[in-house]
């Protein structure tokens, strides 16, 4: 004899726990802007009803938010949305540190935009934006210095639609983080990023804007940077020098 399901019963493939539907929920909320960086959510309590679920099944999601630095959780005030522009979290996706000291003792990097262009997407950039090849994009490059020496040279491709009227002016007035101007002014959080690292040699022009002979190794690192349920927003390419910095990932 056939038995109805009940609630708690995985009846299709897509069967997901009570808490995990709770998260995506919330995420919706992020990601369409009903909470902006920097700014609070609603409390345990308030979730649980807007929701009508259990206390405790909104912590259970709001915890693996927290794990995912997408929510900052603050003794005695509650739970707000994480933003680029605070400061431990300036350096989430910076994994280049001085060989002495901290990045935070060596302090932000001086930055030089070199150049802010629009064109067309070529087959490599559209793949990993999940765009079309000739599809409108954003190139970006910049040199990072510290110290007065240029440590950093980077290439990044954002999609030409989410990021219109991006210009050169407008990166070089901005004073704080790039990823801060990305959420504060076109409301594209950078949440999650994945990276591929290599050594390699730098051709004429890279070798001149970071002042270092054509002959000297460099750390290659591409990362594709993604915003709220993985929607890559970001391909960045960067030439690090490691004769005075170190690439440093903790693991665990």
């Amino acid at each position: 004899m056939n038995t109805p399901s009940t609630l708690d019963e995985p009846t299709t493939p897509s069967f997901s726990p009570l808490y995990q539907q709770i998260k995506t929920l919330i995420l919706q909320s992020l990601q369409a802007g009903e909470w902006k960086p920097g700014e609070p959510i609603p409390s345990e309590m308030d979730l649980a009803v807007r929701y009508r679920v259990s206390q405790g099944t909104v912590r259970k999601a709001i915890d693996e938010l927290a794990a995912e630095n997408l929510v900052v959780r603050r003794q005695g005030k509650g739970t707000f949305v994480a933003t680029h522009a605070e400061q431990h979290v300036q350096y989430r996706f910076l994994k280049l540190v001085p060989d002495a000291g901290s990045p935070s003792a060596e302090g932000p990097a001086e930055r030089t935009i070199v150049d802010c262009k629009r064109l067309r997407a070529s087959a490599d950039v559209a793949r990993a934006l999940s765009l079309r090849t000739g599809d409108a994009v954003l190139q970006v490059r910049r040199v990072l210095a510290y110290g007065g020496v240029p440590t950093i040279l980077e290439d990044l491709w954002l999609p030409g639609t989410p990021f219109k009227g991006l210009t050169a002016d407008r990166l070089r007035a901005w004073p704080g983080p790039m990823y801060a101007m990305f959420e504060t002014e076109f409301g594209v959080r950078m949440v999650r990023a994945e990276e591929k690292i290599r050594a390699v040699l730098p051709d004429a022009e890279q070798a001149q804007l970071l002042d270092v002979p054509l002959q000297m190794p460099l750390l290659s690192v591409e990362r594709v940077a993604h915003t709220y349920h993985d929607m890559p927003m970001e391909l960045r390419r960067g030439l690090y020098r490691t004769d005075t910095h170190h690439y440093r990932n903790q693991l665990g």
